[in-house]
């Protein structure tokens, strides 16, 4: 592989739920329940589509349109609780995503971050879980603490900046709309991995639409991407 210098980019910023860990099943599954309780029979497919990606702090008005209820700051910890449950018993990585974010340390000589639009607690929670905290010790970075969530770029100027390097020189890992969204708007490029089992991001047309550079279906070819290599060039 390439030396730092001759690399396409200066850091590569991953966003993590979708991309790193494979939770948006388990956190979907939760908030379905809870909304159910609410008495919003939801689809699988339409929780997905009106909240994974997203804040759900931003969504409140969502939940309150359908079921009369106004979201509080308990339901909402009552939320992160079952949530946060659910992870730590059934959590597991994206298959290739710990040995591809271990070779891209590497390669990049630890210029990486964790830029996730959920919570710092459930951000770091997730990491330990799979194993990669030590990667990103001191580099993640969470949209709940920045003034603007995903799709604004804060989280990746912030992740960017902490890293000390132009946000338009940065590779950005993203498996949403709203997130591509987000490190377009951070001036990035943005890579969007689609497989094709996910249940609501298999349709690359959807990402390159929201401004993907490319996509690409495996993690472990992630590697020789932001290598730069010919062989390894994503899809369109």
């Amino acid at each position: 592989m390439p030396e730092t210098a001759t690399l396409p980019f200066d850091a590569v910023l991953f966003d993590c739920d979708g991309v790193l860990v494979d939770s948006e099943r388990i956190t979907n599954t939760v908030l379905r329940e809870m909304l159910h309780e609410l008495g919003w029979q939801v689809s699988a497919a339409d929780c997905f589509r009106l909240f994974v990606g997203r804040a759900l702090r931003d969504e409140v008005a969502v939940i309150t349109a359908h079921t009369g209820f106004t979201v509080t700051d308990e339901w909402l910890g009552e939320f992160r609780r079952r949530r946060n449950d659910a992870l730590v018993r059934d959590l597991l990585p994206i298959p290739g995503a710990v040995a591809a974010v271990r070779e891209i340390d590497r390669l990049y000589r630890g210029n990486l971050a964790c830029a996730s639009g959920a919570d710092r607690h459930k951000v770091e929670l997730q990491l330990t879980k799979v194993g990669l905290d030590a990667v990103f010790a001191g580099k993640i970075f969470s949209g709940m603490e920045t003034p603007r969530s995903k799709p604004a770029p804060d989280v990746y100027l912030a992740a960017a900046a902490a890293l000390g390097v132009d946000p338009a020189r940065t590779a950005v890992i993203e498996d949403t709309p709203t997130g591509v969204r987000a490190g377009v708007a951070a001036g990035a490029t943005v890579f969007g991995y689609c497989p094709p089992e996910s249940p609501s991001h298999n349709v690359p047309q959807v990402l390159l639409d929201a401004g993907a550079a490319g996509t690409f279906t495996d993690m472990a070819g992630l590697p020789a991407l932001l290598a730069g290599l010919p062989a390894s060039r994503p899809g369109r």
